[in-house]
């Protein structure tokens, strides 16, 4: 049994969902999101709550039914509250900047790296800060990811991409005799 499934999702005002032929939207505020759902979890909607059942019993769809209530959670949550991550850029001579819909990037290699911003979310970049905000959370995470992969913070230094709030294990360098 999942205990995420069996709560009850409340729906704040001026935010709509419906659910037509397997594909659940969420309209709010800030935007629509949508997501296509499987027959194995059935969705009940009133005016103010959202409720999941499984169909049938089975390991699959018990594991269903606490993904999709995640994901609905975080669909009505983000259409009336955008996701923020922030992403910090430490070392020296590491540099960011939003040049259009490109993040223009300094990382000590001998060009710069230009990473394409998805239309869906919003980048700024003041010092070496970058801010992502958007109303998909898994969009806002996935991009804070690939920003991190491209310089993962290393552990003598700590040079390189870190989220905010993420303690970086430092080690300790080469001892002289």
């Amino acid at each position: 049994m999942s205990r995420i499934g069996k709560k009850v999702i409340a729906i704040p005002e001026k935010t709509e969902v419906t659910f037509a032929s397997g594909v659940l939207t969420v309209k709010g505020p800030l935007g629509t999101l949508s997501r296509s759902l499987k027959s194995d979890i059935s969705v009940n909607i009133t005016p103010k709550e959202i409720t999941l059942e499984p169909v049938k019993k089975t390991l699959d769809t018990n594991a269903l039914w606490g993904t999709y209530a995640s994901l609905i959670i975080n669909m009505v949550e983000g259409v009336g509250k955008a996701f923020v991550k922030k992403v910090i850029l430490e070392g020296i001579g590491y540099k960011s900047e939003v040049k259009g819909s490109d993040l223009v990037l300094a990382l000590g290699f001998s060009h710069p790296v230009k990473v394409a911003i998805p239309t869906t979310l919003k980048v700024t970049a003041e010092k070496n800060t970058i801010t992502i905000s958007g109303i998909d959370k898994e969009a806002v995470g996935e991009f804070a990811a690939s920003l991190r992969a491209l310089k993962k913070p290393e552990p003598y230094k700590g040079k390189g991409f870190r989220y905010e709030g993420e303690i970086i294990k430092r080690k300790q360098g080469k001892k002289t005799a």
